[in-house]
């Protein structure tokens, strides 16, 4: 019979030098030992919860980056045309004759 992931002592006669421990031996290692595994369990819990708002902390600090490169990308492109159309603008005055 099993007492959870710990097998319960195994019947030793009162002639055998080897005792097993009392049934409340048992149950008090078992449940250190659960204890033990849940405050792993919470602390690893506690390391992902840490790690997931630093990377939620990255993850919006990088959209505004986007955001204002995305931003500059768009002025850029409109400065490139303005200039394109004054340029033109010049070369056809220059071929216009006088």
């Amino acid at each position: 019979m099993c007492y959870g992931s710990q097998r319960l002592p195994p019947f030793h006669d009162d002639n055998n030098t080897t005792r097993s421990p009392p049934l409340t031996d048992v149950n008090t290692e078992a449940v250190e030992n659960l204890r033990l595994r849940l405050a792993e369990t919470e602390a690893r819990l506690q390391r992902a919860r840490a790690r997931e708002a630093e990377l939620s902390k990255k993850l919006v600090e990088m959209k505004r980056f986007v955001s204002v490169m995305e931003i500059l990308e768009s002025y850029l492109k409109r400065r490139f045309v303005d200039q394109q159309q004054q340029l033109a603008h010049l070369v056809v005055q220059s071929s216009v004759p006088k």
